[in-house]
């Protein structure tokens, strides 16, 4: 969906939110120069058009146990619409999967899993095999270390590229 309904206050509005989505509707009045009450009619409106979606906690996992975070490439045995939808389907019910992406290149999907080690990230790629999701081959990538990660999207710039 194109972001040319949404004006500067309301990129602003949204690149405020994803940051800081704990901001009283007064401080984020006053960080996109509106008053309360204009701001929480924008607000309102961004979340009833689907432009914001949810208010999420981020959970630093690793104070609570240690895991591994493993990117898998997986390519189908047929490669009919329904073959795509079945395993779209199927794969969203796996616990541990946090991400599926449908990709061009040599693989048809690039998914990411967070386990708690590379036995536990086994034990469920046997049960994807086993449970005739229709894979044919998949190689895995067990992240060492995450160097950078951005719990946030560069909206700002992304729509000023998209505008122009």
């Amino acid at each position: 969906m194109s972001s040319a309904k949404l004006d500067r206050i309301d990129i602003n509005i949204l690149a405020h939110l994803q940051q800081f989505g704990r901001i009283t509707n007064i401080e984020l009045a006053d960080a996109v120069s509106l008053s309360a009450s204009p701001c929480l009619v924008r607000v309102k409106r961004l979340e009833k058009e689907g432009y914001l979606t949810s208010y999420n906690a981020r959970i630093n996992v690793s104070k609570l146990l240690e895991t591994r975070t493993i990117f898998t490439e997986v390519t189908l045995e047929k490669q009919q619409q329904s073959d795509f939808a079945r395993f779209e389907q199927r794969i969203a019910s796996i616990d541990e999967l946090m991400e599926c992406h449908l990709i061009s290149g040599g693989y048809d999907y690039l998914l990411k899993f967070l386990t708690t080690g590379v036995s536990h990230y086994q034990r469920v790629m046997e049960e994807i095999l086993a449970s005739d999701m229709g894979v044919a081959k998949y190689f895995s990538y067990i992240v060492i270390k995450t160097p950078v990660e951005k719990p946030y999207l560069p909206l700002k710039k992304l729509v000023s590229e998209e505008r122009s």
